[in-house]
C-alpha cells in the first residue's frame, strides 16, 4: 500500500499525535487521560505513518523493537509499586514527591509511563506483523 495521500498526512498526523498523546499522559493522574489513552493515539500516530512505508520503515523509526517497548512498559508499571511496598504500604499506593517551589511528581506518573509503553509496544507488534516490507 502506498497512496500518496495517506503518505504526505502520515508525515504531518505522526508528530502532533505524539505531542497530543504526550499531552495525555501528563495530565492523567488528575484529569482523564493518562497512559493507555496516551499509548493508543500515539500508536494512532505511528501505524498512519507505517501504513504507506512498511515494516522496515516503521522498526527503523522506532528503532526499539515493539516488543521491548511493551516489556519496558511492564516493568516499569511493575517497579512504580515497589516504593509503597519498600514503606510498608500496599503494592501501588502512590508515592509523592513535592518539592518547596510546588512541583509535585509521583509513582503515579512512572506507572501511567509504563501503561503507555506497554500499550503502544503491544498495538506496534500486532501492526508490524500485519505490514508488509
Amino acid at each position: 500500500m502506498n497512496p500518496l495521500i495517506l503518505r504526505m498526512c502520515g508525515q504531518l498526523v505522526l508528530p502532533v499525535a505524539l505531542l497530543f498523546s504526550l499531552f495525555l499522559l501528563w495530565r492523567g493522574h488528575n484529569e482523564p487521560g493518562g497512559g493507555f489513552v496516551g499509548g493508543l493515539m500515539a500508536a494512532a500516530g505511528f501505524a498512519i505513518h507505517a501504513l504507506p512505508r512498511g515494516r522496515a520503515r516503521l522498526l527503523r523509526l522506532l528503532r526499539i523493537p515493539p516488543g521491548s517497548l511493551a516489556a519496558i512498559g511492564l516493568a516499569l508499571a511493575l517497579l512504580s509499586g515497589l516504593p509503597a511496598l519498600l514503606m510498608g504500604q500496599p503494592f501501588l499506593t502512590h508515592q509523592w514527591a513535592v518539592w518547596d517551589s510546588g512541583f509535585v511528581i509521583g509513582t503515579a506518573l512512572v506507572f501511567d509511563i509504563g501503561v503507555y509503553l506497554a500499550v503502544l509496544g503491544a498495538v506496534l507488534v500486532f501492526l508490524s506483523h500485519y505490514l508488509d516490507d
